[in-house]
């Protein structure tokens, strides 16, 4: 039948794939470094693919071309298969490990002159911006309260004692199990007998900053 579909000029493609990512429909694949019609049955000739190509490689001309097969279409994507997302790489600002405090060893070179962040595990995975905001050029210490059997204010009365900390950020979630955690890094303050000044931020469970 003689119906409008695509063309692909070849001379003009430059094989970026941004056609073969718009086609809805799967009737384009990038073969050899150029796109090509490699499924006319599954090109509607409504040309979704045309406004996105950068060249201009792509017009639409009348010729004969099998009908539209809305049916192969449908079956073709029930069939394709899941694509996993592409992980954008970030830059950890890390600076210590482990990062438990159950786990942290008190007297740890990392510790001598350190700038703390002491935190509730939640508030890293409610806090989008943790690494950039709250761990960039601090030791990290996190813990919580209803999963570790630990007595947290001992450990870090110790960790304290040990060490010459500059000052504490600590970072909890608005939830109340987050207050015994809380107060654990404030008595351990006291037990040191170190005035070491500590800022609390709360990030509420939809991942704002109280």
């Amino acid at each position: 039948m003689i119906r409008q579909i695509i063309h692909i000029d070849e001379e003009k493609c430059t094989g970026c794939g941004i056609c073969a990512k718009a086609c809805h429909e799967g009737a384009i694949d990038i073969v050899n470094g150029k796109a090509k019609l490699v499924r006319e049955h599954f090109c509607d000739g409504f040309g979704d693919c045309l406004p996105g190509c950068p060249t201009g490689a792509i017009t639409f001309e009348q010729r004969e071309a099998p009908a539209y097969d809305e049916e192969a279409v449908k079956k073709a994507q029930q069939n394709k298969p899941v694509e996993m997302p592409m992980f954008q790489k970030s830059i950890s600002k890390l600076r210590n490990w482990p990062v438990q405090i159950k786990l942290a060893p008190m007297a740890a070179p990392y510790f001598d002159q350190a700038r703390l962040l002491i935190a509730a595990d939640c508030t890293a995975y409610a806090y989008a911006s943790f690494h950039q905001d709250f761990i960039q050029g601090r030791v990290c210490l996190m813990g919580c309260p209803k999963l570790d059997g630990v007595d947290y204010a001992n450990k870090l009365s110790n960790i304290f004692l040990s060490n010459e900390i500059q000052d504490i950020l600590f970072v909890r979630m608005e939830v109340p199990c987050c207050g015994g955690l809380q107060n654990a890094v404030q008595k351990a303050i006291q037990v040191s007998g170190k005035d070491i000044p500590c800022q609390v931020v709360t990030i509420s469970i939809d991942g704002e900053i109280l």
